[in-house]
């Protein structure tokens, strides 16, 4: 099997490395990639966002199965366009799309479907927000409506931060806070049948004890020792199958990647968040520890074939990824300053450690940074203490002028692992 991939970042390279891996594909490409993935796939320099334009890659490659990274192209409607060309594309509709596209409408169907989620309201004026805010008093929840990368939520005790958010913004959902631990959770879907992945836990804030600015999320970790045991049955039964029931009502069938952000909170599981593809950095350690091959399983969610398909099998293994960040990020961050380290990661390492580019960009002979999120640091290990220090071991073998990272991703749930044990 041909396949093609859209995107450039971590995700991209994490999903480009478990197919490269995978013996049904037979080519490998991806579009626009990154300097990592073109050591595993032939790239392609294409807009991501043009529809027509990806359609015609897809054709020039005979491609078997399209898969389409990022959420910006999908809320463009790239996916209706490779379909309408004939193509198998793992990745959902532009309408099925609102569904990350629009907090509103996330809220929207998760009412209509009885899904639990954090009261909240809409608004699009300052007296609106200066009263929604006044309702729920502090911790203070803002999010912009539409797509931010990641960054567009904002949670403070600042009353004139939160307003002053809200006024950056077009529209914006105000919610209630909700507090307990979050998890991510991933589930492929061909609009009938969900089938759920491992459960991960990913670190928002730029630095150590969850301090200093949100961001897109600077490390991962998978599994949660601390999670209760049915939770990914529980959220299948009461969220992921409600949703994808409520959009194929709709008309509007949701195919692709579903993840759920949820909120572990004293009342119980409450939805934060959507999302129409697979998360960053989370994706990096969940696919670390699937053992199925990918192909398959993202071909039967674009063919509506997932209730054939056998059921996931995944290592025992825990994973921790670390991304390694630019001078700056999450504001402006510093591009252009060369990497090093990448071969000795690499010589000394492997396979229990590896690196997934984010961004990067060859110039030369070098790798150089070329965003905000570097590189994201994967190992595996017998536990989360031994993946830690794999992920730790690796990263200090990097050289990226004025970069930072946190040092305590996984470190509370390696403790709780210890503990348990």
């Amino acid at each position: 099997m041909k396949v093609l991939v859209i995107g450039g970042g971590a995700r991209e390279h994490a999903l480009c490395r478990s197919l490269s891996l995978d013996p049904d594909v037979t080519e490998l490409h991806c579009a626009p990639g990154n300097a990592g993935i073109a050591e595993v796939a032939q790239q392609h320099q294409v807009d991501a966002l043009d529809g027509k334009a990806v359609a015609a890659l897809a054709t020039e490659l005979e491609a078997g199965l399209v898969v389409i990274g990022p959420e910006a192209p999908l809320v463009a409607g790239v996916a209706d366009a490779v379909r309408e060309a004939g193509f198998p594309v793992f990745g959902p509709s532009r309408e099925a799309a609102v569904l990350e596209g629009s907090k509103a409408f996330a809220k929207d169907v998760m009412a209509t479907a009885g899904v639990p989620t954090a009261r909240s309201y809409v608004c699009t004026t300052p007296d609106e927000v200066a009263e929604a805010l006044a309702a729920f008093g502090a911790p203070y929840v803002v999010k912009d409506d539409g797509l931010a990368a990641g960054k567009g939520v904002v949670v403070t005790s600042d009353v004139e931060e939160a307003k002053a958010h809200a006024a950056g913004c077009e529209r914006v959902v105000i919610e209630e806070f909700l507090d307990g631990p979050e998890v991510s959770l991933f589930a492929v879907t061909d609009g009938e049948t969900v089938v759920p992945l491992q459960p991960a836990q990913d670190f928002k804030r730029a630095l150590d004890g969850d301090e200093g600015p949100n961001t897109g999320g600077m490390g991962a970790y998978s599994p949660l020792p601390w999670a209760d045991p049915e939770l990914v049955d529980d959220v299948l039964r009461t969220v992921l199958q409600p949703t994808v029931d409520e959009l194929r009502r709709r008309g509007t069938p949701f195919s692709g990647l579903l993840y759920a952000g949820l909120a572990m909170t004293s009342r119980g599981v409450r939805v934060i968040e959507f999302n129409a593809r697979f998360g960053d950095p989370e994706t990096q350690v969940v696919l670390a520890r699937l053992k199925s091959p990918l192909a398959s399983l993202l071909l039967a969610s674009a063919n509506g074939t997932l209730a054939d398909l056998e059921p996931l099998r995944w290592s025992e293994d825990a994973a921790v990824t670390v991304v390694v960040a630019s001078h700056n990020y999450p504001a402006t961050p510093r591009t252009g300053d060369p990497i090093t380290g990448l071969a000795e990661v690499a010589a000394e390492d492997a396979p229990h450690a590896y690196v997934l580019h984010a961004g990067t960009r060859q110039e030369g002979a070098d790798v150089v940074s070329a965003g905000g999120r570097v590189l994201s640091v994967t190992a595996t290990g017998e536990g989360l203490a031994e993946a830690r220090e794999r992920a730790y071991r690796a990263v200090a073998r990097i050289g990226l002028d004025g970069s930072h990272h946190r040092t305590d991703i996984a470190a509370k749930a390696a403790d709780t692992a210890t503990t348990v044990a």
